[in-house]
């Protein structure tokens, strides 16, 4: 049985000759090497446009149309003017009035007489008592009202307020600060214990707070 794809009947196919050429090494490596030259006017047609040089050239082309000058030209003096009130980002910042300031408090607490104590442990623990309320009292003073509250207390030797009472003929401030004063002795309880040299179960202090406004 002959093949399906054998047909008798079709001609025999041409011989062909087959060429072969013999390149050196060197020759070969040149022409790889060899970079072609292009024309110049080739060269210019391919160049694509900078797009920064065309969005200059259109910046510049609205500006002169405005007739805007450049930021970094000097003007005179009726120029730098009329600039002045064109454009809002260079005017003349306007100051705060004296009304909006921004206030700010003070709260101080004077030294009071001690003659008869000349216990160092009871002052070093006088002073600590002192700058906790001043703390506290610089936190609840919000208006700005002044005046100078008298205060007397009593604290345990566990460091907790026992009694605090106001001493109005040493007082000269308005109902707030009063209550200001008597709140911030009572927030800035409690308070160390006592040391060891001080072996009492309670002792007395006495305080002046100031309200300011600087």
């Amino acid at each position: 049985m002959q093949s399906p794809h054998l047909n008798p009947l079709a001609p025999a196919p041409k011989e062909q000759m087959i060429k072969v050429r013999y390149v050196k090494k060197e020759e070969l490596q040149s022409k790889l090497l060899s970079k072609p030259k292009v024309n110049a006017d080739s060269a210019k047609a391919l160049r694509k446009p900078d797009p920064f040089l065309r969005l200059d050239s259109k910046i510049v082309k609205t500006a002169a149309a405005a007739k805007i000058p450049p930021p970094y030209i000097e003007r005179g003096n009726e120029g730098s003017k009329a600039l002045l009130n064109k454009s809002p980002e260079l005017a003349k910042p306007a100051f705060n009035s004296p009304d909006i300031m921004s206030i700010k408090k003070k709260i101080t607490l004077p030294k009071i007489e001690m003659a008869r104590i000349n216990n160092p442990s009871y002052i070093s623990y006088y002073q600590i008592v002192r700058e906790k309320i001043r703390r506290s009292a610089y936190q609840n003073y919000t208006h700005n009202e002044i005046g100078e509250v008298y205060l007397s207390f009593i604290i345990s030797d566990d460091g907790y307020v026992k009694d605090v009472r106001l001493i109005e003929t040493k007082t000269s401030a308005s109902d707030y600060l009063k209550k200001i004063a008597l709140r911030s002795v009572r927030d800035a309880s409690p308070f160390p214990n006592f040391p060891k040299e001080l072996d009492y179960p309670r002792l007395s202090f006495n305080i002046i707070i100031s309200f300011e406004i600087e």
